[in-house]
């Protein structure tokens, strides 16, 4: 066995253990991280959000192409198969390991790939299947292992038409129906995607809407665009059995209905990658789906060891991971720069997108906050015109007598960018979060950011 000594070891290469490594680097720390694939970058670069956000680029181009009639004078419509279209995905993610790989070692840290188990509070083995020979000590301990999809015990994975939200990139043919169930986000993202292609899409979900934790505006608008392009959405339904043969796959509900299709997609939650790390030899106990607890320095119950990302459960987004993995960095090593990661700003890439920050109009109501609405629609922006994609609008929620600004809601081509410009806004001090901030300045003309001035004066003329 050969021991090695850091002054912090971060288990994952993922975005929140990438954040953790970095910052602790950078403030003068000697850093390892452990990684259980053979590249970094975790399951955000390889299995969830950079493959998913390409497929959906390149799904977003063929509609386009399909639709434009500039194009149509090129030839008919091009119907292109996923594995084809997966492809350029897999070119984003050779670039995004590329750079992220030099990272660490410009930074002097060093890797390791393998599994990791702790073998006390201090000490962590790396193995090599079941083999180890390499032991790493280390002051302080982040554990950044990330999720996986949850997977219920009674569908067999293994059927060559069964999939989650990992093994759909294996997907090798493009079929012609697909069930889906669940519609979080990433259900709604691939019921997007998928349906782009051309596949009639059954998205079946246990709620009574899709996304409840949107504005309902923009919940329902994205239901709407879902169905006009061919999705059939079912709610409160429970799964009861999947079941595969050569042909398709029948899902049965609770209600006693049955749905057929091609394929099937489980995309109903995911769960935190706490198994096999040895928790119960340092006094941690991970709860039902795999998560653990900390405290508001992303502290565990023991206290060198922290945990950041999606195995922390809420809100299980690469944006948030990787500021949490710098706060816990912070904590340990430069404790005046630590930030509690809390007003994080949702991006769904959804056909089209949706991002959010702040409040919704069901939460301000349920207040009793008196608040007004102003709106943009995207089909009267200059841009908007000129790119054709004038599906969409911005929301901002502001307080009728001191417009504060409460909530910024954007639905439509480029809404993950357009919501930054209001989310600053809403984050300056005092009176500095205005809605006349909209008003009093000069946007650049045509632009989509323009949205929040013809919003902001849509508010004000509603006072």
């Amino acid at each position: 066995m050969t021991d090695y000594h850091y002054d912090v070891v971060v288990i994952g290469a993922g975005p929140s253990g990438e954040g953790a490594a970095m910052n602790a680097a950078k403030k003068g720390l000697k850093v390892a991280v452990i990684e259980d694939k053979s590249m970094v970058g975790g399951n955000c670069t390889h299995l969830g959000t950079i493959p998913s956000k390409a497929l959906r680029h390149a799904v977003k181009q063929i509609i386009q192409f399909n639709t434009n009639p500039m194009f149509r004078e090129i030839g008919e419509p091009r119907w292109f198969s996923f594995p084809r279209v997966l492809k350029s995905a897999e070119k984003v993610i050779e670039k995004q390991v590329k750079l992220r790989t030099e990272f660490y070692g410009r930074n002097r840290i060093s890797v390791y790939t393998g599994t990791a188990r702790f073998a006390d509070q201090n000490t962590i083995d790396v193995f090599h299947g079941t083999q180890t020979n390499t032991r790493l000590h280390a002051k302080e301990i982040v554990i950044a292992t990330g999720s996986s999809p949850w997977r219920p015990d009674n569908i067999d994975f293994t059927h060559p038409r069964i999939y989650d939200s990992d093994t759909i990139l294996t997907l090798s043919h493009t079929p012609r129906t697909m069930i889906i169930y669940g519609a979080g986000v990433i259900g709604c993202e691939y019921a997007s995607i998928f349906s782009g292609l051309g596949v009639k899409v059954d998205l079946i979900h246990p709620g009574d809407r899709l996304l409840n934790f949107l504005d309902d505006e923009i919940s329902d608008a994205l239901s709407y665009h879902l169905r006009d392009k061919g999705a059939l959405i079912r709610h409160n339904e429970q799964c009861d059995s999947v079941e595969g043969n050569e042909r398709y796959v029948t899902m049965v509900m609770s209600s006693g209905k049955k749905v057929k299709a091609d394929a099937f997609l489980w995309a109903a939650g995911r769960t935190g990658n706490t198994k096999g790390l040895g928790l119960e030899d340092v006094g941690l106990k991970p709860n039902s789906r795999g998560q653990l607890e900390v405290d508001h320095e992303y502290r565990t119950a023991v206290e060198n060891i922290f945990a950041v990302g999606d195995v922390i459960g809420w809100p299980a987004l690469a944006s948030a991971a990787y500021d949490q993995g710098r706060a816990a960095a912070a904590v340990i090593a430069s404790p005046e720069d630590f930030r509690f990661v809390d007003s994080v700003p949702t991006g769904i890439y959804t056909i089209p997108e949706i991002s959010s920050v702040g409040k919704t109009e069901r939460q301000l109501t349920e207040e009793k906050v008196p608040y007004e609405v102003g709106q943009a629609f995207f089909k009267n922006l200059a841009r908007a015109q000129i790119t054709g994609e004038g599906v969409g609008m911005l929301k901002i929620l502001f307080h009728r007598q001191t417009l504060e600004i409460l909530g910024i809601h954007c639905f439509g081509d480029q809404a993950a960018e357009i919501v930054h410009i209001g989310q600053a806004i809403m984050s300056q001090p005092g009176e500095g979060n205005t809605l006349r901030y909209f008003v009093n300045t000069t946007f650049n003309y045509p632009t989509m950011a323009e949205a929040y001035r013809v919003a902001a004066l849509n508010g004000l003329n509603r006072l």
